[in-house]
């Protein structure tokens, strides 16, 4: 694989770009801050109190409630659910360390499971049988962390049915997937809990850290709400083990800005996805696989290559920046590697897309001109 000729030096396209998001949205952003500082109030206000009812209400579940960051939504749900030492909770490898984190973080042991190759979720067949004859030496399996991955499902049906069976819940983790769905329902209404980040890349952004939960347990959210603030149920008394992880009121007035807009952001992502499948048709690459009765919302335009690097290399030449989510798996990260248990595929096929895949430019201010800049540059390198 060489460069082409035809390359020159040009501004570089980023993969991502909160920036121009702010820009964007800036006299909204600011009236929404300026509303904020102005009350006074700056933490578990009623800027978050709203945010909250409106994430609710557009995801069409009873509660949702606000933390510091999708980490943190994650380890608040392992809690008011009681997962802690002595258990075992399975998710994916090919994730953002976060997933694993969090588990850790609430005394819980990891078991990772490989991943479909096609969409890089979890192999729902090694799930089921995981479940139905766990790996010997690890505490029982007390629940799931489905990841949905890049912007669309995990092949979620037979994960539910397999988690009812063994009478286990399944928490879908939604960090970048706001606004897909399956079979017609918004993902993070089918599981018992789901947990997004609202970091300032993804779909739904803050300006910060932030995160939200939601269920439609009504008892499992009131719970939450304690342990979020120190398991307070009133003022100063903590009825509950809790911890600090709330959602401020400058995140929670932007992220009621950025709501109302989301479809029509996702919308742009989609539009870039569909040119950008355009330019690979005949080429050596792939455009991403999407799951039948699902909807992709492009979080990220992932393709695969076995020459990744250097296409990776080539495309930088031409000015289009390109990123790799992810490029060791957490099993193999130094803090992991050797500790953490595997389920029976030994996450071959994750150890495989963390060498070939290659995250494109996708983010819904890419102006027209720098999309087909992109466009132009794939059909170069990979033509």
């Amino acid at each position: 694989m060489t460069l082409p000729e035809t390359a020159t030096k040009l501004p570089m396209i980023p993969l991502a770009d909160p920036g121009a998001a702010y820009r964007a949205q800036r006299d909204a952003l600011d009236d929404a801050l300026g509303r904020a500082l102005d009350s006074g109030w700056y933490i578990l206000g009623g800027e978050g109190a709203a945010f909250e009812r409106e994430f609710a209400a557009w995801l069409g579940l009873p509660r949702a409630v606000g933390c510091a960051n999708g980490t943190d939504a994650l380890v608040l749900i392992l809690r008011g659910m009681g997962i802690g030492p002595g258990m075992t909770v399975c998710t994916v490898s090919h994730t953002a360390v976060a997933t694993v984190a969090a588990i850790e973080m609430v005394g819980a042991t990891p078991l990772l499971l490989d991943i479909d190759p096609d969409t890089y979720t979890m192999d729902a067949d090694e799930l089921a049988a995981v479940l139905e004859d766990p790996p010997p030496g690890l505490p029982p399996v007390r629940a799931v962390i489905a990841v949905h991955l890049y912007g669309q499902a995990c092949d979620l049906q037979p994960m539910l049915d397999a988690c009812e069976a063994a009478g286990i819940p399944l928490i879908e983790d939604c960090a970048q997937c706001h606004g897909a769905t399956l079979g017609g329902r918004k993902l993070g209404t089918l599981g018992a809990a789901a947990a997004f980040s609202l970091y300032p890349t993804k779909n739904l952004g803050a300006l910060g850290d932030a995160g939200i939960l939601a269920t439609a347990d009504e008892e499992l959210a009131e719970r939450i709400a304690a342990i979020r603030q120190y398991g307070w149920k009133s003022r100063y008394i903590s009825d509950l083990v809790g911890v600090n992880s709330r959602l401020d009121e400058l995140q929670a007035a932007v992220l009621r800005v950025r709501l109302p807009l989301l479809e029509g952001m996702n919308a742009r992502r989609n539009a870039i996805a569909e040119a950008y499948d355009t330019a690979l048709a005949g080429t050596s690459l792939t455009p991403p696989a999407r799951r039948a009765g699902a909807t992709h919302v492009f979080h990220q335009y992932v393709v695969r290559s076995a020459e990744r690097d250097a296409m990776a290399s080539m495309l930088k030449e031409l000015g289009v920046g390109t990123g790799i989510h992810y490029p060791v798996p957490v099993h193999l990260q130094p803090a992991y590697l050797n500790r953490v248990a595997l389920g029976p595929a030994g996450c071959a096929e994750t150890e495989a897309a963390s060498r070939e895949v290659l995250s494109l430019p996708m983010f819904p201010e890419l102006t027209d001109e720098q999309v087909a800049r992109v466009c132009t540059a794939l059909r170069q390198v990979a033509g």
